[in-house]
């Protein structure tokens, strides 16, 4: 859990921003692994929610100690805890009629999201724990995902196997396997 020790201030935040923001997006991009061409899983972890807060406190000018233990409380539920991963799911459609069509169509995809450790059954998602995102007539573009591991998962990533994570809803399916350097790091999240 990200504690306020573990943010800068205001001040500080604003003298280093530009740095902090490119480390941030370099470290998102190993991160991310795209399943198809219209959808992505995000890997969450201390830099990408420690950036997701101070964003907000930045934006909002939340100074104040009760605002910001406020702001950690809503984004620490985003980090993994040893034995899970956390991902933000988003759906990309660069055309907005294209996009709502495709959200009409997906809905439910959240769950359809899975991942699978070699010589390990399949994960289906955990979505979207903190409230829903799908209605009866569209999903959400963005959804959060848990992937909880079993100790012999755990000690299989951690022993060098491969991942591969995947789609099954009737209208998208997608397949891809992690690529090494974002294996390692998902093993390095692992307790």
């Amino acid at each position: 859990m990200l504690t306020p020790a573990d943010l800068y201030s205001l001040e500080h935040y604003a003298r280093i921003r530009a740095d902090f923001r490119a480390r941030v997006i370099a470290h998102k991009q190993r991160r991310r692994l795209a399943l198809g061409e219209h959808a992505a899983l995000c890997f969450e972890d201390a830099l990408t929610v420690r950036y997701q807060v101070q964003e907000m406190l930045r934006i909002e000018r939340i100074f104040e100690p009760q605002g910001i233990q406020h702001e950690l409380d809503v984004y620490n539920p985003l980090l993994p805890d040893g034995s899970n991963w956390k991902a933000t799911f988003m759906l990309e459609y660069g055309d907005e009629a294209e996009r709502r069509r495709a959200l009409a169509q997906l809905v439910g995809v959240e769950a359809c999201v899975w991942l699978q450790v070699a010589g390990c059954a399949p994960v289906r998602a955990i979505a979207d724990e903190d409230l829903g995102r799908s209605t009866a007539d569209k999903t959400s573009a963005v959804h959060f995902l848990r992937f909880e591991l079993t100790p012999a998962m755990v000690a299989a990533v951690k022993a060098g196997v491969a991942i591969q994570a995947g789609i099954d809803h009737r209208a998208f399916q997608a397949t891809a396997q992690v690529p090494e350097a974002l294996r390692a790091s998902l093993a390095a999240d692992l307790a």
